[in-house]
């Protein structure tokens, strides 16, 4: 499934083209994804106008100017891509084949932009674990898919302290409760092992161990909330990570899976200098995880 980076970068490879753009027609290709669409898509959507497009956790977020929110999640293998005019395809890089079958374009938008010119956005998704909502604004932060989201790792609201509140008491170890998203929203499997790693975190320590008697930070607790800011951001300004299915909007992918220093790199050296140490998996509630026992303590 897309993490962070992987919807930010989608985000911001929509907004150009969806941003301020009057929706002309909505084409809705079969009844439901993973879950139903919901009633009255079509007409709710049609001659209406996207004004902003935010993300809050792994969900894209398009605000209408009716005050529905279009709320749309990528599922395992849902992309979009842009058409614009007589151009096709807008262009790019390809670094993978992706899915461009017909027969997955669930959801097309045809829009009008801002500049007047006539684009089409598509969301296509073959396995259909993704899905479209409307989803009314003023209703939305107490929806189920967004009433027990915990915080956003981006900004310096992440911080040791922040982490010494969410950890304090906490048995479980340091991956389930990163990947709580009840206490931070939006991290994913990869990019918890990359920043364990880098901040020589072992993925089974307990998490309150980051934390003192007096409920202040360690220093590992401060290094770890800068750590996966960090690595968020690299990742983000790197394109996201193209495993599998995702891919930009543009059609591009992110390369950002060449510089993983531990995810999917079982048996490789460790590239902690001096550390000799030799990458390995183990799994933790039913997911893998790649950590160096050498530096990671």
């Amino acid at each position: 499934m897309p993490e962070l980076p992987e919807v930010e970068t989608v985000r911001r490879g929509l907004a150009p083209t969806f941003e301020g753009a009057l929706i002309t027609r909505v084409d809705q290709n079969r009844a439901d994804l993973r879950f139903p669409f919901p009633e009255n898509f079509v007409d709710r959507l049609t001659g209406r106008r996207l004004t902003a497009l935010s993300r809050r956790s792994k969900y894209l977020l398009g605000d209408i100017d009716s005050g529905d929110v279009l709320v749309m999640h990528l599922g395992m293998s849902g992309s979009f891509r842009i058409e614009s005019g007589e151009l096709g395809e807008v262009p790019g890089n390809f670094a993978h084949d992706r899915s461009k079958d017909p027969k997955h374009d669930h959801v097309v938008f045809h829009l009008e932009t801002e500049t007047g010119t006539q684009a089409r956005i598509l969301y296509n998704d073959p396995r259909r674990f993704g899905f479209i909502d409307l989803i009314a604004r003023p209703s939305l932060a107490e929806h189920p898919f967004f009433r027990d989201l915990g915080m956003e790792p981006l900004g310096n609201d992440l911080s040791g302290q922040t982490l010494a509140n969410l950890f304090a008491g906490r048995k479980s170890n340091l991956k389930a409760a990163l990947l709580n998203q009840k206490l931070i929203a939006g991290l994913g499997n990869i990019y918890v092992c990359e920043a364990l790693w880098r901040t020589g975190l072992s993925p089974e320590r307990a998490a309150g161990s980051l934390v003192t008697k007096s409920g202040r930070p360690t220093k590992k607790a401060e290094a770890l909330a800068a750590n996966i800011r960090e690595t968020l951001q690299d990742a983000i300004r790197a394109g996201g990570s193209s495993l599998r299915d995702h891919t930009q909007a543009d059609g591009t992918l992110g390369y950002f899976q060449h510089s993983f220093a531990v995810y999917d790199r079982e048996g490789e050296p460790c590239r902690t200098p001096g550390c000799g140490g030799t990458i390995q998996r183990l799994v933790q509630s039913n997911r893998s995880t790649f950590h160096c026992p050498g530096c990671q303590t």
